[in-house]
């Protein structure tokens, strides 16, 4: 066998972590798979293989017996004893039996088999190193895109952005650099798979962390996200520290830091609100930037309630084909009613929570509902 391929076992084993007892092992059990497909045979047989001069025997493995049935899996006592009068019966006797030219179909075997553990070798890299980056951004480079995909380069490996991962709003072509979210990297027969996204509410959550030390070091914590790709988000945030203001944080001097993550997503609105423990200020912070009266919470339904809005503050608080109430929804969790206060007939005291100076109104009629069921 070649000098080149024994070298290659210490290539395997510095380069790629792959142990040289491994890839022996792997070329003896190709090799036994071999001598049987060459040479049509069907008995035990063992083959050894010497790292040191690459040279290859072939063994036929015979136990002793007192009767030999099939020549080819059984040597005769008598036959055992003539080569060494220790064996008894049930040993196991090995004859070497390597043809002359088994040398050659040994080398390419073996040549194969390296190959492949070379390619496993690398796909298992690969694959530890991009399964760590799961849920981070990573930057690459699109290359192409057809039907279904768009493929971008990560530098090892080629990945791929869905079309629900893709944003409406913007276009990929070859050579652009984008940032992109890692949702999960899979195992596959071609070799590990690396989905990612443009439009996961995680890129933007990542985004923030990377324009917002603050939020980096926890000093202010991401408690909710609720996206509509490529349009709009809104973010709830709280602050660990008193003296830490959260959203001005986020916000940054003159709103640089929320706009460098507007950039990246093209263009997308950022509604960052504060997160509060009391459900009344949370709700009305979310529906920012419309002004909020009083919450109604439901008796019968503990995740729904009623918002009391100004007229004039109606169409903000719904928003553009109610997407304000909807995101608004999504990021507390509740149904969220919203009606004008020109609307209230009558509000139960005890059931309402004022957010705003003045009296409860009492004129009621039509409700007016924001479709807050329309979820992801």
């Amino acid at each position: 066998m070649s000098k080149e391929m024994l070298d290659a076992f210490d290539t395997l084993e510095k380069d790629k972590g792959i142990k040289r007892e491994v890839v022996i092992e792997a070329i003896e059990s190709a090799l036994i798979s071999a001598y049987k497909r060459n040479y049509g045979q069907a008995q035990n047989v063992e083959v050894e293989f010497d790292e040191k001069t690459g040279d290859v025997h072939v063994y036929a493995v015979k136990e002793v017996t007192e009767e030999v049935f099939d020549s080819r899996l059984e040597v005769s006592l008598k036959d055992a004893l003539a080569i060494n009068p220790a064996y008894e019966i049930g040993d196991k006797i090995r004859f070497e039996v390597t043809p002359k030219d088994f040398g050659r179909i040994a080398a390419q075997t073996a040549k194969q088999v390296i190959m492949q553990r070379i390619r496993e070798a690398e796909r298992s890299i690969v694959y530890n190193e991009y399964s760590q980056y799961e849920n981070e951004i990573v930057q690459g480079e699109v290359e192409r895109r057809d039907n279904k995909f768009v493929y971008v380069n990560l530098g090892k490996i080629e990945a791929v952005l869905g079309r629900n991962d893709q944003m409406p709003n913007e276009t990929y072509e070859p050579h652009q650099r984008i940032k992109v979210y890692v949702t999960r990297v899979e195992k596959t027969p071609k070799g590990p798979q690396v989905f990612v996204s443009r439009t996961n509410p995680g890129l933007v959550k990542r985004l923030f962390e990377q324009e917002v030390p603050e939020i980096y070091d926890g000093t202010v914590e991401i408690v909710a996200i609720a996206r509509e790709a490529g349009d709009r988000t809104k973010l709830a945030v709280r602050s660990n520290d008193p003296n830490v203001d959260p959203v001005g944080t986020c916000v940054g001097q003159q709103g640089r830091r929320v706009q460098a993550v507007v950039n990246e997503l093209n263009g997308e609105n950022m509604d960052i609100v504060e997160w509060k423990e009391d459900p009344s200020d949370y709700i009305a912070n979310a529906l920012n930037p419309a002004q909020v009266i009083a919450i109604q919470f439901d008796e019968e339904n503990e995740k729904a309630c009623t918002v009391i809005v100004p007229d004039d503050q109606l169409s903000l608080a719904i928003g553009k084909h109610g997407q304000n109430a909807r995101l608004a929804a999504k990021l507390t969790g509740y149904k969220i009613d919203i009606k004008p206060e020109s609307e209230v007939e009558f509000v139960d005291d005890d059931d309402m929570t004022e957010l705003a100076d003045g009296d409860a109104k009492e004129e009621l009629t039509n409700d007016v509902m924001a479709d807050t069921d329309d979820q992801e």
